[in-house]
């Protein structure tokens, strides 16, 4: 027996607290009852649920690392006709982005369709570290990189303290090139955090999510997670929780 907001993510069809919200509002049935109350435990095998009139198929959850290129939006589908992260797989599952880059951010980027493990990663309670390569327009002074990595003042807040490295300077051109981990993952977040400062950001590609890396990967490249690297990344979510 498991929750039944457990049961609704895994199946790919939300988050666990997406899910969460669908059974207040009235908008699950189990056993042709409908059922509001979120403490609530089914057996997935042999209840019938349905979230929104639709029945919930329990889908085999699946992992994917994709090394997302610029000119790519993450989501699922855009009404506007571009392309989107899902179209670099070509399975049977419905899958989504956990978190996602912007559409003129490269970088590693994963996809499942277990909506837990997807909340897991993304909560603000869990620390998981993303490293982004910028490169910037102007030259950042010391004091400014020290400015980035106490955290700095955004319209929707405070950041949290980040580690900042720069990389390399080119002096003729006046530009450079950073290195920052955070944990956080605000909309446009190191743009932002760069523009505070008063350099523009020119190329901004995400190096790592906690231990994972594109070594060996191209862009549009996409491999399934290994289970250990899976089972690694429920535990340092839970080991990184505040």
């Amino acid at each position: 027996m498991e929750r039944l907001q457990k049961v609704i993510a895994q199946a790919g069809i939300a988050s666990r607290r997406k899910a969460e919200q669908l059974i207040l509002e009235g908008k699950v049935k189990v056993n042709g009852q409908v059922v509001k109350e979120l403490g609530i435990k089914v057996n997935p095998n042999q209840d019938d649920i349905e979230v929104e009139g639709v029945p919930v198929e329990k889908e085999e959850p699946v992992y994917f690392l994709l090394y997302k290129p610029t000119g790519v939006i993450s989501s699922v589908k855009d009404d506007k006709g571009r392309k989107v992260v899902t179209d670099f797989l070509e399975i049977e599952q419905r899958v989504y982005p956990v978190g996602r880059l912007d559409y003129d951010t490269s970088g590693l980027l994963l996809l499942t369709n277990d909506g837990e493990f997807a909340n897991l990663l993304m909560h603000p309670r869990h620390k998981i570290e993303k490293v982004y390569v910028a490169k910037v327009k102007g030259i950042p002074t010391r004091d400014q990189l020290k400015l980035l990595a106490r955290g700095v003042k955004l319209e929707d807040g405070p950041t949290a303290p980040a580690k900042v490295k720069m990389l390399s300077v080119d002096r003729r051109k006046q530009t450079a090139i950073v290195k920052l981990t955070i944990h956080e993952g605000r909309n446009r977040q190191v743009r932002r955090m760069f523009e505070t400062i008063g350099c523009e950001v020119m190329k901004l590609k995400r190096e790592q999510f906690a231990f994972l890396d594109l070594s060996g990967m191209n862009p549009g490249d996409v491999r399934p997670l290994k289970p250990i690297e899976v089972k690694h990344l429920r535990e340092l979510a839970v080991t990184k929780k505040s």
